[in-house]
This record gives structure tokens, sequence and C-alpha cells, in this order.
């Protein structure tokens, strides 16, 4: 028997990759003989570095770039097994979680040091990306990344602006020709759940602005900012980020990408998928395990899980989905993708209990689960 163990990450408590090699773990004790496969996944967001890299066994570099507020961190990018494609989670670089609650402003966090990575991995010869967009603590439309690889932003008496966001009101023309030709000759796939526009209602700083320590009146100017920033770069590349699908993601860093990058922008789980060669692997299983920390509506549109479902559907492989919690109400609609769904918070494991010890009780909700299909 051949058993591909693919979850997302546990949120809170197991990594994609722990919580695969706790499933594996479990399986063993049932019958040490099952072929399993461990193929961690994630869906754009956290955690989609370190899947893509264990699922591929590739590498880690370490480079020293600018935090959003412009510190100087550590932070780690990947290459996968083909020692070709790097993978840049922006997260680590311009991240909502290095910033404390007090710290987040986003008329001042900046994508810069996402730029520095992109730049490092560049100047090492790589010409394929694949860039996860979640978790940005930004909305600055991506001109912190821009402005590390060349481009720059500037006032009507040809000064460059200061770096900080809030000052995009007195931009006055966009000058690219020192932005990084390289560029160009690369390509990127970006990893992205994420369809809002650059501006409007839907767009990046209505909808996330106020997650990332925006005020009112903050998203007033932000919006202003954006709209503006969107009328220059369309003089400059004929593109209109304002109602691009997807141009909103990242605080509108999707939109530098869409207007200055050669990019491929898609759900994250197919991207991630497409790396980790997901259907070439899957060949010939009796089963996939997947999971992540909460199951409910929103796993029905784009989430992991649903992912490795719909391609597992196709090849006529059954699914089991292992979660931490499955809300009821989602129940039926889940049902008509997955053969099994199991819970690991019941009526006799509380959330908090399975929060204490998250591997000891995934381990036992998987055991019984095998117990009664091998």
């Amino acid at each position: 028997m051949k058993i591909v163990i693919s979850p997302d990450s546990f949120k809170g408590s197991l990594s994609a990759l722990e919580a695969a090699q706790e499933m594996d773990k479990a399986i063993k004790e049932i019958n040490p003989s099952i072929e399993t496969v461990l193929l961690p996944v994630a869906d754009g967001g956290e955690g989609t570095l370190d899947a893509l890299i264990a699922a591929t066994h590739g590498s880690i570099t370490q480079v020293e770039v600018h935090d959003p507020l412009g510190r100087l961190i550590q932070v780690d990018y990947g290459v996968l097994g083909d020692g070709e494609t790097c993978v840049i989670e922006v997260a680590r670089a311009s991240g909502i979680t290095l910033l404390e609650e007090k710290e987040k402003n986003p008329l001042v966090a900046s994508t810069f040091g996402t730029g520095e990575l992109i730049l490092h991995a560049l100047n090492l010869g790589y010409k394929k990306f694949i860039i996860g967009l979640g978790g940005s603590a930004t909305n600055d439309g991506g001109t912190g990344m821009l402005r590390a690889l060349g481009m720059k932003f500037l006032s009507k008496n040809g000064e460059e602006l200061a770096s900080e966001p809030r000052f995009l009101n007195d931009l006055y023309e966009i000058d690219d020709s020192a932005f990084d030709t390289r560029v160009k000759e690369c390509h990127f796939n970006i990893a992205s759940d994420v369809d809002n526009p650059f501006v409007g209602l839907k767009g990046a700083t209505v909808i996330f602005g106020p997650q990332k320590g925006a005020t009112p009146n903050m998203c007033k100017e932000l919006e202003e900012n954006l709209v503006h920033l969107a009328n220059k770069i369309e003089e400059v590349t004929n593109i209109s980020l304002h109602n691009l699908s997807g141009a909103g993601a990242a605080g509108g860093l999707g939109g530098a990408f869409l207007a200055f990058f050669p990019v491929h922008m898609k759900p994250g789980i197919e991207v991630v998928m497409e790396a980790i060669n997901f259907q070439m692997q899957i060949e010939g299983a009796d089963f996939i395990i997947t999971g992540e920390g909460k199951s409910d509506q929103q796993t029905l549109y784009g989430k992991a899980p649903i992912g490795i479902a719909k391609i597992a559907n196709k090849h006529g492989i059954p699914v089991i989905l292992i979660s931490g919690f499955i809300e009821p109400e989602s129940i039926p609609d889940l049902s008509t993708c997955f053969t099994k769904l199991v819970s690991i918070v019941n009526t006799s494991i509380s959330v908090e209990e399975s929060l204490r010890r998250p591997s000891y009780y995934l381990r036992e909700r998987l055991k019984e689960t095998m117990e009664s299909i091998v």
C-alpha cells in the first residue's frame, strides 16, 4: 500500500513538515510496511518556503536584509531541489509577524527587504522564482521592492522621494532607467490566493489596511497614494493596475510584479503542487492524507486541502482530511470533496487540549482512522 501524506500547516501548533512527520509515525505504528511519501504543502502564505524545500529536498540561503521598518534582520530564502528555482516568502522580510502591535503602520512599512532577497538571488545567477505573497505588513504598492532593484521615485524637482510610502503623494515621475535588467530575463511564479484589485472598495487598502494597523484616516491617505501611484505606473507601462485582479495582494506588491516583472500569478496551492511535481508523486497511491489547523467554508475556496482533493479526484484517489477542527456546518460541503473527514477536536478532546499536545492527538486520531481502513 502507498499513502501520500500531504498536509498544510496546523497554524499555531505544527508546521506542514512536522504534521507530515507525525502522520508518518502514526501510519508506521499501524503497519511499518506501508510505503509513505511525504509531500508537505502550503497555499502561498506562511510555510510555503519550508514546505517546498522539504518536499523537493532543496536548500536554504540566509541573507541580511531590512525588515518593514528598515532594521537589519537575518532572513531565509530557498532553492528547490532542482538547483534552479528560488523560493521567496514576502512574509520573511516584509511580514506583519516581524512587528509588534504598536509598530504596525503601513504609512511607514516597506517591501524593500523583499527586493533585497530577489537582488541577492539575481546576483547568484538565479532566473526562476516562486514568490509567496501572503502575510505582508505593507501597503506601499511594491515601491520598496522596486527601489531595491534600482527603480527611482522622483518628486517634481527631480529629487528621489524618501522611502516611506507616506510620501507617495509627492510622486511626480517613475524613473526605471536603472531598474535591474536581469529581471526581464527571469520568470516569476506568484503564489497568491488574493484577487483584490490595486485600489477601490475591494482594493489593498480598504480590505487589508486595517489589519495592518491603518486607522480610517490612514486608509484614506494610503488609498489616495495608491491611486496616484497606479496613475504614474500606467504612464510608464500602459498597464492599469487600478482594477486589475490580484494587483492588491500584499498591499499592492502584486501590482508591482504585474506591472514590471515577467510573471504568472495563480493560486498558491497550484504553484506549490506544480513545484513538487504533485501529480507524478501521487501515481499509484492508494490514499492521500491531507490536513490543516481548521477546516471550514474557506477551505473550499483555494486552501491547500481542496487543491489536493481536486487533483486526487481526477486520478480516482481517495483523500482523507484530518484537521485540528472541522466546522460542523461545513461538513456536508467538505464531504463532497473528501472520502473521510476527521476532526482532532471532538466531544472528548477540547481545543485547549489539542493545542497543548498537538503531535500526540494528531497521531492518535490518525491511528484510529488508519485501523479502520488498512
